[in-house]
């Protein structure tokens, strides 16, 4: 499958299949994080892999949707910010590395039949603390993980190629 094919493959799930993830699969997919670059190659990312019900349904707490509940893994994504670099003006790219390797994870386990669903919006602070994470680490997102339940994939709308780019500087 070409890189464009996998793509238009990938695409949000939100309903998983109740079947296990093999562990080999799981690997493949944090392999794919960890091959992705980072600013000066610091790699400022941790990945906590979340199997056990008793943790899941602690860190669905702070995203409390029945179908987030039925992922069989769940992928806590976080950003090192004592190891990340920094530009001379002071931006912080642990985000941004942290990002690079969620779309590799993401796409990687669409080219393995997996399915996930990229998640920013729950209790940052809450999963922190459950968690017990040190001050310098950031949960950036949740990253569930599963083989989907329906074969379809959804249409996505996307911008035509006139709305995204200008030319030899920026145009409205």
């Amino acid at each position: 499958m070409s890189f464009i094919d996998l793509a238009r493959k990938r695409y949000s799930v939100r309903n998983f299949k109740d079947a296990v993830v093999e562990k080999e699969k799981i690997l493949q997919v944090i392999e794919a994080a960890r091959l992705s670059p980072s600013a000066v190659n610091y790699q400022p990312r941790h990945f906590i892999i979340v199997t056990d019900e008793e943790l899941k349904n602690k860190i669905a707490e702070t995203y409390p949707r029945e179908w987030f509940r039925k992922a069989p893994v769940v992928i806590v994504v976080c950003g090192d910010h004592s190891s990340s670099w920094k530009r001379r003006d002071g931006k912080d790219h642990c985000d941004i590395d942290v990002a690079i390797a969620i779309d590799h994870m993401t796409l990687a386990a669409a080219d393995m039949g997996l399915g996930t669903c990229w998640i920013c919006a729950f209790d940052a602070k809450k999963c922190h603390e459950i968690l017990g994470l040190p001050e310098h680490m950031e949960v950036v997102a949740l990253l569930p993980l599963g083989y989907p339940a329906d074969e379809a994939t959804p249409e996505k709308r996307r911008k035509s190629m006139d709305e995204i780019i200008s030319w030899n500087g920026y145009k409205a």
